[in-house]
């Protein structure tokens, strides 16, 4: 199944196949997944336990080699990761060496001192981690190191944000704190984004779409648009209906 975004693709998955060879035999992980996004869109990416999920991603962001197909970012072959893409992965990478804002303007090059301190202090801001520029990551909770690692990423401008259950280790409510930050902050900066995650609340909160995978090796199964309109409500009895069919798809609703 190809699910077409619908405006001119920034991502253009073709076909992908992938297989994994261990000691006790092969393991079919991906099964010719197409799809495309859009530039800007979010596309949140759901399905079993174990389907190729964080496979998939991977291969999506040049960290794995497919076995067959293709992933093009502006009608380039990807072959290894790029400058122009952040992966965000669930357990936070912060240098503990280096204080916050240290650490989030480690990515900059060529930039005169001043000019890397106000960029700090606006992401900073953004994320909102003001009072904090000088702590190290062990005096930050679970949820502020998450917030470090995406003003980390955003400083740079990326193109593609790639993020691998990034609230995943986290308590439930700072899962929610972090899903709202996370939605407000690219009402402000806008990227293509795309989400591995095993939520489907979270998929339905932020997503424009969420393409279902199906049990591995994966294929698209399905895919979901969801066209609330931001900030959206978990009660609201259409994006309530959404989640129903969602889960359906998933199998584990009637």
């Amino acid at each position: 199944m190809r699910a077409e975004a619908p405006v001119t693709p920034k991502v253009d998955v073709r076909g992908l196949t992938k297989t994994f060879h261990p000691r006790g035999g092969p393991v079919p992980v991906l099964d010719g997944v197409s799809f495309t996004v859009g530039d800007g869109e979010f596309v949140a990416i759901v399905g079993p336990s174990g389907c190729g999920k964080s496979t998939l991603l991977s291969v999506l962001a040049g960290f794995e080699t497919p076995d067959a197909g293709e992933v093009r970012v502006d009608d380039r072959p990807v072959r290894e990761p790029r400058r122009e893409a952040i992966f965000i992965f669930q357990q936070p990478s912060l240098f503990p060496w280096l204080d916050l804002a240290d650490n989030i303007v480690f990515g900059l090059d060529g930039e005169a001192a001043a000019a890397r301190r106000a960029r700090a202090a606006h992401y900073i801001e953004l994320v909102g981690l003001q009072g904090f520029e000088h702590a190290f990551p062990r005096e930050l909770s679970g949820g502020m190191q998450q917030r470090a690692e995406l003003a980390r990423a955003l400083i740079v401008k990326p193109e593609i944000l790639y993020l691998d259950e990034p609230f995943g280790a986290l308590d439930a409510l700072t899962r929610l704190r972090m899903r709202a930050e996370l939605s407000r902050i690219l009402s402000v900066e806008r990227h293509t984004v795309l989400l591995v995650t095993h939520d489907v609340e979270e998929a339905l909160q932020l997503a424009d779409r969420v393409l279902v995978l199906s049990p591995r090796p994966a294929r698209v199964q399905h895919v979901i648009e969801v066209k609330q309109s931001r900030p959206r409500t978990l009660s609201d009895p259409e994006l309530a209906a959404v989640k129903t069919a969602l889960l359906r798809e998933l199998g584990v609703a009637p």
